[in-house]
């Protein structure tokens, strides 16, 4: 069980290039994602490999999220857990621990992956970017990020059609946990109160 919880942590940092001659146009998908997508909806599947390439048990779930900063990761299997943040307070609901935690979205998101996937600045000035070959069909870069107390060595995100479709990310453990999203709908009408959360009754709420 704390592997699991540790991927599930790992999915609230959350919880998201080729060679150089395609540098410019894996940047620009990621860019062209950042300016034009300002929500969307999907699915996700992760897991996470030790640094001796033990898997952990995989997790799948929703996701939707809204700029800036808003966003919901649902993990719906192996068991339930959700992250919600509603671009100011970002909450982390685990039902069989009957706790809710919170903490500032800033100080949640501001150099991790999900800045890059939920938010609306400038990539560059959080983390360094550098294109990757392309393999399995997308376009790859890696960001690393300026901060040394971001809890994560570097993140790979694979683009295709304007859209991630693959986030690898190596932590400060040495684990990899890979997450795959699919069936992402770009600028859906989303809820009035889709990223609006209140502790259920009779849980612990431990503010960071």
């Amino acid at each position: 069980m704390p592997g699991l919880r540790r991927l599930a942590a790992t999915a609230a940092l959350l919880v998201l290039c080729p060679m150089a001659a395609l540098a410019a146009d894996a940047r620009a998908q990621l860019k062209s994602f950042v300016a034009e997508v300002k929500s969307a909806t999907g699915s996700f599947t992760q897991a996470t490999t030790g640094p001796q390439g033990s898997p952990q048990r995989p997790q799948s779930g929703t996701f939707a999220f809204q700029r800036p900063g808003k966003f919901k990761w649902a993990v719906s299997q192996p068991y339930e857990q959700l992250v919600v943040s509603d671009g100011q307070q970002l909450y982390q609901y685990d039902p069989d621990l009957a706790q809710v935690t919170t903490r500032k979205v800033d100080q949640a998101i501001g150099t991790s992956p999900a800045a890059i996937l939920f938010g609306s600045g400038n990539l560059e000035q959080a983390f360094q970017v550098a294109p990757l070959p392309a393999r399995d069909g997308l376009e790859w870069l890696r960001a690393k990020p300026r901060n040394a107390d971001a809890g994560f060595a570097q993140v790979d995100i694979g683009m295709k059609d304007n859209l991630p479709v693959r986030v690898e990310l190596l932590d400060a453990f040495g684990q990899t946990t890979r997450v795959e999203l699919s069936n992402i709908q770009a600028n859906p009408a989303l809820p009035a109160g889709e990223f609006r959360f209140t502790p259920p009754a009779g849980v612990d709420v431990v503010k960071m």
